[in-house]
């Protein structure tokens, strides 16, 4: 089978491309510029795209993630569902601006932590309900330290009472 070369551009092509695109940029103004830039922002609103992405749905604005469900604008989760902004995170549900955080339920902006149920701004914590602000802690509710055994109790009943999976 013969490519045709006509359907493809050549690197001087390209070039001569983007030297004339780099030459209408230089020269807006204020206006144009702003007229472009919200153009550019719509396209990239408008695009649900979920690049390099694997059997992920209803996902929005996704990249290089796997097995996830209505997420949005995450990149290289697997298994989460429902996670916006979220990077690297794995088996979390309802989180937002989560990082490389594994099963996590309702908790925002923490980062490198396991286990957590409505947290918030938590740092290397594992099994924590109702955090906010804690770091290197695990077994904490309402980032009052628990043993492990009542720990699982307490947050037992409390899931239950909250109804939360």
């Amino acid at each position: 089978m013969v490519k045709d070369k006509g359907t493809r551009p050549e690197k001087a092509d390209l070039v001569v491309q983007e030297k004339a695109a780099r030459e209408v940029v230089s020269t807006l103004g204020k206006r144009e510029f702003l007229e472009q830039f919200q153009k550019l922002t719509k396209g990239f609103a408008a695009d649900p795209g979920n690049p390099g992405s694997y059997a992920c749905e209803g996902c929005q604005r996704c990249a290089n993630c796997m097995f996830c469900k209505d997420c949005d604008s995450c990149f290289t989760c697997t298994h989460c569902t429902r996670c916006e902004l979220c990077n690297n995170c794995s088996h979390c549900v309802d989180c937002k601006s989560c990082n490389a955080c594994a099963y996590c339920v309702q908790s925002e902006n923490c980062s490198t932590s396991a286990y957590l149920v409505l947290c918030r701004n938590l740092q290397d914590c594992n099994y924590c309900f109702g955090c906010v602000g804690l770091s290197k802690k695990d077994f904490h509710i309402l980032n009052v330290p628990f043993p492990r055994t009542e720990y699982f109790k307490v947050v037992g009943r409390l899931r239950k009472e909250l109804g939360i999976p």
